[in-house]
Formats: C-alpha cells, sequence, structure tokens
C-alpha cells in the first residue's frame, strides 16, 4: 500500500501537536508539508508551536507560515484552552528550528498543480489558509484528492452555542471550502468529544515513554485543567488527531453523507455547520460527516505512534 500524501494544515494547539505527531511517523502517512494557520492563537505564537512540535520531536517535515487573520470576521483566539502561548504545558529547548522562506498558500498552490491529484489536504484549524488557496488558483481544486477537516458539528458548538472554534474562527473561508465542491470528511465535535483525554490514557502514554510520550503527558496535563473549567470535560479531546486516524483506517469510522451548509449571516448561527442530517433539503451530500469512531482502536494507534519516536 503507499502511503497517503498530505498537507496537514493546522493552528497549534495541544491536539495539533497530537495530530502532528502521528502524521509525521505512521508509514501509512506520507506528510509533505505542514501549513500553519493563526486560530489557536495568533499566527507568530501558532508557528512556533509547530516548530517547537517538529524540533523536539526529530521531524524533518519543512513547516510553512500562512495567513495570520481571517477573510472577514475580526480574529479571535482560544486563549482560554491553550494558554498564552497557544501550547501552554510543555517546556520546550531554545527554539532552533525556523519555517521556510515559502509562503503557505504558495506552497499548498504549487504542490497540488504539480501533483497527480493524490494529495489529500487534512485542515485542523480555521480554513482561512485553504479557502486563500482555492481563490488564488481556482485549478487547485480538481486536483485534491480529498480534505479531511477538524471543525464544525451538527450537534451543538463549543465557542458559541451554534459554532465549534475552528469554523466560528473564520466561517467565510468554511464557506468557501465547503462550496469548492472538492471531496470533503468532517470530523466534527460529535465525533471528537469521543477521543476525552483522561488521566489514565495520559499515564498509558508516559509508560510507552520516549520524547513523544514525554510531550504527549505535558501537552495533555494542560488540556486535563482548561477543558474541566470551560465544558465540565473529564479531559481534552484530541479533536485534530482524528483526522489523520480517518486516513489510516477509515474503516474505523462511521460517517454519514450529508449537505453541509455554513452559516455565514451575523446572528446567533454565525459560523453554524448546518447539516442536513435526514436530508430534508433533498440536495446532494458534499461531506462525509463523522458520527462515531472505534475508541479502542484509536488509543492503540496513537501509543503506536508514540513508540515510534523512540
Amino acid at each position: 500500500m503507499t502511503a497517503r500524501k498530505i498537507i496537514l494544515d493546522c493552528d497549534p494547539g495541544h491536539d495539533d501537536a497530537i495530530a502532528i505527531m502521528l502524521a509525521a511517523r505512521h508509514p501509512s502517512i506520507n506528510l509533505l508539508g505542514i501549513t500553519i494557520v493563526a486560530g489557536n492563537q495568533t499566527l507568530d505564537k501558532t508557528l512556533v508551536n509547530g516548530l517547537h512540535v517538529c524540533q523536539a520531536l526529530n521531524i524533518d517535515t519543512p513547516v510553512y507560515s500562512g495567513m495570520p487573520k481571517p477573510i472577514m470576521r475580526q480574529q479571535i483566539i482560544a486563549d482560554n484552552i491553550h494558554g498564552e502561548t497557544g501550547l501552554d504545558g510543555p517546556v520546550f529547548a531554545p527554539l532552533t528550528r525556523k519555517a521556510q522562506s515559502q509562503h503557505a498558500i504558495n506552497f499548498i498552490i504549487d504542490t497540488l498543480m504539480a501533483s497527480d491529484g493524490d494529495i489529500t489536504l487534512v485542515p485542523t484549524g480555521p480554513l482561512t489558509n485553504i479557502a486563500v488557496a482555492m481563490r488564488m488558483q481556482p485549478q487547485i481544486i480538481p486536483k485534491i484528492r480529498e480534505i479531511v477537516l477538524m471543525g464544525g458539528a451538527y450537534g451543538t458548538g463549543n465557542f458559541t452555542p451554534s459554532a465549534e472554534f475552528n469554523i466560528f474562527a473564520d466561517p467565510e473561508a468554511a464557506r468557501v471550502v465547503f462550496t469548492s465542491g472538492a471531496p470533503l470528511v468532517m470530523m466534527g465535535l460529535d465525533l471528537t468529544h469521543q477521543t476525552v483525554c483522561t488521566p489514565n490514557i495520559i499515564s498509558r502514554m508516559d509508560n510507552a515513554g520516549g520524547p513523544a510520550g514525554k510531550l504527549f503527558s505535558a501537552i495533555m496535563n494542560f488540556t486535563l485543567k482548561t477543558q474541566y473549567a470551560n465544558y465540565g470535560l473529564e479531559g481534552g479531546p484530541v479533536h485534530d488527531a482524528t483526522c489523520v486516524a480517518y486516513l489510516i483506517n477509515p474503516g474505523a469510522f462511521n460517517v454519514q453523507d450529508m449537505y453541509v451548509e455554513i452559516d455565514v449571516n451575523s446572528g446567533p448561527c454565525y459560523g453554524r455547520t448546518v447539516c442536513d442530517v435526514l436530508g430534508v433539503l433533498g440536495k446532494p451530500a458534499n461531506t462525509k460527516v463523522g458520527i462515531t469512531l472505534d475508541v479502542p482502536w484509536f488509543w492503540d494507534l496513537v501509543e503506536e505512534c508514540v513508540r515510534m519516536y523512540h
């Protein structure tokens, strides 16, 4: 089986760091590049966090800096969850890794245009980079094999009652992506909240050892506190890692084809992923929406990847 070529577009972020950890080492994934967007924190911070994770785990994948602001809306960040740095918790060595000089948008466009249509985009933050790339060069859209994204919810949101953070941070960008015609897979909160990382999971990864076990433990011990304080959850979900897990083994997931529309009207539903679960609109489905995943298999996969860093 040939490894799945992906570009991981993220806003590190605790769960983004775990997604990087999985994507960079698993043999069924060929990580071509990591593109960074503003989201969980401002771009200067999310870029540094991405570089820190790569340096700490000795990941040599090139890292590209992308869009610093949403397309239209005023910028928001999730410092209530991810802290002042966007990746509070772990203590990193002084940073020597540097980002590439090429802009993330140009990297995405050039890589897709030169491809055989076999590259999957994996956005785990706001969709600004992907939307801007699509607008700058629409010819990339038929070249995209699939977009597997973390964002949205068919149920309730986590940043407003209606909206999940990644989509709410740039609903207009999400609108561009969801109307693009590219094949979409959406890992929303309904699915990702099944990956709550409880203390026993943290000690399991810590015991698996090595630099990845140590980093996992430092990262997820921090979100234990913020997730409980903000949502009453018994641990931090590793939302973003589900996208990489899906590409490794789609059979571990139950997805449903739905028509999904992004609400960009100002009002209480701004940023909502309106998912036609019952098919009442009669419109053709544009998204595979994640419903459930095999949770024990998922944590086995995470541990397997942690052990790959020894």
